[in-house]
């Protein structure tokens, strides 16, 4: 008994360390599922259509995007990790198909511009909105209750 458990744990490690296991000696005659237009959409929809400007692959009628879809099916059925898929097509491609750009080279601008540009408006904005409200509380006549008081003790004074 003991000989078998250790021939079954000798074999098990012999075949992690050549990278054979039992589902893979199992699994050799089976093809990998196909992938579902869902996972292809997915992907698709990150990439914009080489030919076409600004139009998404996954929604792209021209019969490119229908084989670099129909490639991207392929490529899942290989094996290939979203990741990959999006740097084949950069590879193959350049940056224009991603939709959104990455953060390198003069990219890294549209993500930092937009929040600058919405934030120093937004302190330009508080800062007229200030001014105004100085300039209206000098041009208001600033007059006091005293004075007030006295002009009308004086017209009561003076209809007496």
């Amino acid at each position: 008994m003991r000989r078998l458990i250790l021939a079954l744990i000798l074999g098990l490690l012999l075949g992690f360390l050549f990278g054979y296991t039992a589902s893979a000696v199992l699994a050799q005659g089976e093809e990998p599922p196909a992938p579902s237009d869902n996972e292809v959409n997915a992907i698709a929809k990150n990439l914009y259509c080489p030919v076409c400007e600004n139009v998404p692959l996954d929604v792209c009628p021209t019969q490119a995007c229908i084989q670099w879809r129909a490639q991207i099916g392929d490529l899942l059925a290989q094996g290939y990790s979203e990741q990959a898929i999006y740097d084949y097509f950069v590879a193959q491609y350049g940056d224009s198909v991603l939709a959104s750009p990455p953060a390198r080279g003069l990219n890294w601008l549209i993500y930092v511009v937009p929040p600058v540009a919405v934030l120093l408006g937004a302190v330009l904005l508080y800062r007229r909105m200030t001014i105004w409200r100085q300039a209206e509380e000098l041009a208001a006549p600033q007059a006091t209750t005293s004075d007030y008081n006295q002009r009308v003790e004086d017209e009561l004074e003076a209809r007496r």
